[in-house]
């Protein structure tokens, strides 16, 4: 079995089972290289022969299940592998495959519970991970396809295709549907503040303001909305409001994103450019650096430059623009490749005839 040989190592185990009928192992690896042959009613039958011998014998209920599944014997499939993981209940693989027939049945929650405990046990599979955000993606349509069900006309509706279009960047629609739910649930907390967030990366600032204002009004404990609105001040050249409201939002929240680029931002207009200087050391430090967009930290060794200038800390200064400059040309450079790749396949795409009709 080791060297490939499926057929010889069949024979082996076959003749293992006639001469030693009680040897519940060797039902267990005959069922192994029938599955491999893709000969799933015979494998079934062989994993079934050696639990029957050996009620306990590990892996053989994982097995059985995997092969009932690939057979659509799916309701058998999950007592097997139910019954796997109870008795290996730190065996990711049972959770997973458990998961995965539970998802061939539509059933989402079981299969994201399922999913979720293989995912502990073995949180960097790339299997398990994949088959557990396919578990949540159908627990989400689920759910989405009853809200739509149940009232098509609830602002939770136009709030859910704002969202869809904002995750698809088609920030007019996105605004248009925000305004939709607005109307339904004008007081409805985070609304506001997200069709804030859609008006600002349409470039309609004034928009975005009012927004925020009115966020600020219907919850004035929201920290993200007052955050987002000392941006936009320092975005108008008002650094002295901007400062307030970001130091505001950062004593509720001390780690929100972006803070020393825009604080540094806020100080370079107020003329205190060594303060500034810090705030920029720090959003581009290594630490940092990872988790921040990487336009804000190619930004931010800019914005550095010109403070270590003005402070006259030359050879620094030098430095920060020649990492900038760096940054800039391998980000030219990617979106240079990327292009490429698209026209190519482009290229190749319209080069392929048009496909023959198929045979229904």
């Amino acid at each position: 079995m080791r060297d490939g040989d499926l057929n010889r190592a069949g024979e082996g185990f076959e003749s293992v089972v006639k001469s030693a009928p009680q040897f519940a192992e060797a039902y267990l690896n005959l069922g192994l290289v029938r599955e491999e042959q893709r000969r799933h009613s015979d494998a079934i039958a062989n994993f079934k022969k050696a639990l029957q011998l050996k009620p306990r014998l590990r892996g053989a209920n994982l097995f059985l299940g995997v092969a009932e599944f690939r057979s659509n014997q799916l309701d058998a499939a999950i007592l097997a592998l139910k019954k796997e993981a109870a008795a290996s209940p730190k065996d990711a693989n049972a959770w997973m495959w458990l998961g995965v027939v539970q998802l061939e049945k539509g059933d989402g929650p079981s299969a994201a519970a399922a999913l979720d405990k293989a995912a502990e046990l073995a949180p960097d599979n790339v299997d398990v991970l994949y088959h557990r955000g396919r578990a949540h993606l159908l627990i989400s349509n689920q759910s989405y396809a009853k809200m739509f069900e149940a009232d098509p006309k609830s602002w939770r509706v136009r709030q859910l295709l704002a969202e869809a279009n904002a995750s698809a960047e088609r920030h007019l629609d996105a605004i248009a549907e925000y305004e939709l739910a607005i109307k339904l649930a004008p007081n409805q907390p985070r609304l506001h503040e997200d069709l804030g967030t859609q008006y600002r990366l349409a470039g309609k600032l004034p928009e975005a303001e009012q927004a925020y204002l009115k966020e600020i009004e219907i919850d004035p404990d929201n920290v993200t909305a007052r955050y987002r609105l000392g941006v936009i001040a320092i975005e108008k050249g008002d650094a002295a409001r901007g400062k307030e409201l970001i130091e505001g939002a950062l004593r509720a929240r001390p780690k929100l994103q972006h803070s020393d680029y825009n604080l540094g931002r806020a100080e370079m207009l107020l003329g205190n450019d060594a303060v500034a200087t810090k705030h920029f050391e720090r959003a581009v430090s290594a630490d940092v650096a990872a988790a921040s967009d990487p336009d804000v930290v190619e930004q931010s060794w800019y914005q550095l430059g010109i403070a270590y200038r003005r402070l006259r800390r030359m050879d620094e200064a030098q430095k920060a623009m020649a990492t900038f400059q760096r940054l800039k040309d391998e980000d030219a450079e990617n979106s240079a490749k990327a292009l490429k790749r698209f026209q190519v396949q482009q290229d190749a795409t319209s080069a392929k005839p048009s496909p023959l009709p198929q045979s229904p």
